[in-house]
């Protein structure tokens, strides 16, 4: 699968599926969370960046209600929905996505009329690379202009999310949206999830001689099941306890109090979200003074503090790190929101095959399916590009 999107391939395909050009092509990118994970809901910090893989629509309205809509994967069948009867009940599977954006806008009082849509993605699946908020954000971005409505970024991304958490059932924070839709080319996206201000960050790793590594461990998840909402569970009732509006509120030197106020478990779940906070705080500000090569230590504690406070990890993430640290690797962890997906590995860029190569063997040796290894690099936002 090609990485790069070309916007007259998914053109081309509309106009093969349904029988005309569209009014236009527009794409959003996935994403790589260098650090900050489950910070997001807890109304923390969080540092993605967009990558160089995407969901791309192209649309043509209609001028009747109703929506046809079909993509470039599984079966490839035009699913026809009636949007003057859109409910819950009437999405499902990869349409949920789409479908769950034009619902969101129609509460906000932007009513989409018919439309024809075609999708083709080049974000993996299940990989922990945010392939669902990048058809959100594509479609967004898509009927924000097609229909006038003149929603900002930020309300862009609040789209994106109830999509997310009142359609697709999934409680997810702000983060993936934040990163589709507000990142630059060569930068990533400092953002308070409390108050959805944001900052670029410098990610120049092509200076540094460095390139990040992406391990899809082809273990899928799914964030509507039940590790994910458990951990979500887990850090409301701690900050329930403890008497904050969230775990964002509590810092390390709340820590050892907290220790005697929680049980061992929520315990463990609230040190891992309070410690990544503050990692993410560290690792901006280790970039902007030294550089991506001195975030290593940081990005490899993270791991750490995910495999053993919060439990997400699993043997094939944990092996994708050791692997690549016993390599050489500036730093390592897993990102995205666990239970599966993929590793993040820093590495200076000479080493990339070895690297690669020897993830695939130590994969062999234990018995695990074959990863996909690609690099990615720091990509714009969400756009129009045909």
């Amino acid at each position: 699968m090609s990485a790069s999107i070309d916007a007259a391939f998914v053109a081309a395909s509309f106009e093969e599926t349904f029988g005309s050009k569209p009014d236009g092509v527009w794409s959003a990118p996935g994403r790589v969370n260098l650090i900050g994970e489950h910070t997001d809901y807890n109304e923390g910090f969080v540092l993605p960046f967009a990558i160089d893989r995407a969901a791309a629509v192209a649309i043509r309205l209609r001028e009747d209600n109703t929506a046809r809509l079909v993509s470039s994967y599984g079966d490839q069948e035009i699913v026809s929905v009636d949007l003057t009867s859109l409910s819950h009940q009437s999405m499902s599977g990869w349409t949920a996505y789409p479908l769950g954006v034009v619902w969101v806008m129609g509460q906000m009082g932007i009513t989409v009329g018919g439309f024809d849509l075609y999708l083709h993605s080049t974000v993996p699946s299940g990989a922990g690379l945010s392939s669902s908020a990048a058809i959100e954000c594509a479609v967004a971005t898509a009927f924000n202009e097609l229909e006038s409505a003149g929603l900002s970024l930020n309300e862009l991304v609040l789209v994106g999310q109830r999509a997310e958490n009142e359609v697709v059932g999934a409680p997810t924070g702000i983060l993936d949206q934040s990163a589709s839709l507000l990142s630059t080319d060569g930068n990533a996206v400092f953002l308070d999830c409390r108050t959805q201000e944001s900052k670029l960050v410098p990610l120049d790793l092509d200076a540094a001689e460095l390139l990040i590594l992406v391990v899809d461990t082809k273990v899928t998840h799914a964030h509507a099941t039940g590790g994910y909402a458990a951990r979500r569970a887990s850090c409301e009732l701690g900050a329930q306890v403890l008497g904050v509006q969230a775990l964002r509120d509590v810092t390390a030197a709340d820590l050892p109090e907290a220790s005697g106020l929680l049980d061992e478990e929520t315990y463990r779940r609230v040190r891992h979200i309070v410690t990544e906070n503050q990692r993410v705080l560290d690792t901006v500000e280790v970039l902007d003074d030294a550089g991506p090569a001195a975030i290593g230590a940081l990005l490899t504690a993270s791991h750490a503090s995910m495999r053993d406070d919060f439990e997400i990890s699993c043997p094939e993430l944990d092996l994708a790190v050791d692997t690549a640290l016993a390599q050489g690797a500036v730093g390592a962890r897993m990102t995205g929101g666990g239970f599966g997906g993929s590793a993040i590995a820093l590495i200076q860029s000479a080493d990339e095959a070895a690297v690669s190569e020897a993830i695939v063997e130590a994969f062999a040796a234990a018995g695990f399916t074959a990863p996909d290894i690609f690099a990615v690099s720091p990509a714009p936002g969400a756009r129009r590009i045909g």
